[in-house]
């Protein structure tokens, strides 16, 4: 793959993923407004949020690191971008999932939130200070059920075959649901649930929103944060939860329609797999995000750290340890 494809289909690949990424939000924050029973903002409300802050002055406070303070923004931002480069969207293969699987957007889900933590210690204020310390604590504990997940659903189809099993293009054409019996469809859902909770905790909502939590530390990690730079994390957040949402479909649901109702020419077949892609990836969103921050209240930081550490990682485990129960009976 030549160097000039690669930027210029990285470009239009993240910026086709940001839009849709921006659409959905605006869907998120009004689905969550009338399940609330309010009105709520206009669905394209991500966009003009978008527009303000790019007119407005990014202000440096003093005593801040200012060169980690600007750099921070521009970080997360590329690494939430790059994970699109990496994850299948739209039905088709990933831009890059020649050069990288699923374990690399492991690692490469961890860089934005360093990056968010990052810019919360080098501003200077306390209160972002203390966001920054809970966004770290959030981070070790929704990995090791997130990696718990991945290596499970890996080990499973290593079985069947000599492949890469971390490869989404493996995992898309040995789809675990055909590789597992009783058992196994049982412990792949336990994954599933796994997985839908740490997006729920990539995505910063609902009860996972610690770090930012406005009643307690008026803002967190983004409390000095303003204009441009406030915006590329914005934009961040937004691109973040679309790929997590992205990876739980090319994880578990990697089908395309196209095939299933016979459409044999590409353009349309393109266009029919691009469209049930989305569907897929709205209804990871809403339930993942839409419903889960909707039916409850903010977890105090010490809760967060039981539910990923002890619950999501003895749920993940146990979801592992039927998918090789399954394989072995």
């Amino acid at each position: 793959m030549s160097l000039v494809i690669i930027i210029f289909g990285s470009v239009i690949l993240v910026s086709i993923g940001g839009v849709f990424a921006m659409l959905y939000r605006g869907i998120d924050r009004k689905l969550v407004a009338h399940m609330q029973g309010r009105v709520g903002p206009p669905i394209v409300q991500p966009f003009r949020d978008v527009q303000k802050l790019l007119m407005k002055e990014s202000i440096i406070p003093d005593g801040a690191v200012s060169w980690l303070f600007r750099a921070a923004p521009f970080v997360c931002l590329i690494t939430s971008a790059l994970l699109l480069l990496y994850i299948p969207l739209f039905g088709q293969k990933a831009l890059l999932g020649e050069f990288g699987d699923a374990l690399l957007i492991v690692y490469l889900l961890i860089l934005p939130s360093l990056a968010y933590a990052a810019g919360g210690f080098a501003s200077s204020s306390p209160y972002a200070t203390v966001g920054a310390q809970r966004e770290m604590v959030v981070l070790m504990s929704y990995e090791f059920p997130l990696a718990v997940a991945i290596v499970s659903l890996g080990w499973r189809i290593g079985h069947a075959t000599t492949a890469n099993p971390f490869m989404f293009s493996t995992i898309a054409e040995y789809p675990i649901w055909s590789l597992v019996g009783p058992l196994g469809i049982v412990g792949s859902l336990i994954l599933v649930f796994t997985l839908l909770v740490v997006t729920s905790g990539k995505g910063a909502k609902v009860p996972f929103d610690v770090a930012e939590a406005e009643t307690e530390i008026a803002g967190g990690t983004l409390v000095e944060y303003s204009g441009r730079n406030l915006c590329l994390f914005y934009l961040a957040d937004i691109i973040k939860a679309f790929a997590m949402s992205s990876l739980v479909v090319a994880l578990f649901i990697p089908y395309n329609l196209s095939p299933l109702v016979g459409i044999g020419t590409p353009v349309l077949a393109g266009i029919v797999d691009g469209l049930f892609f989305l569907v897929k990836v709205f209804a990871v969103m809403f339930i993942s995000i839409s419903v889960i921050r909707t039916a409850m209240a903010r977890f105090k930081i010490s809760q967060v750290s039981w539910v990923y550490i002890m619950a999501m990682t003895f749920i993940s485990i146990v979801g592992l340890i039927l998918i090789v129960v399954d394989l072995i009976v």
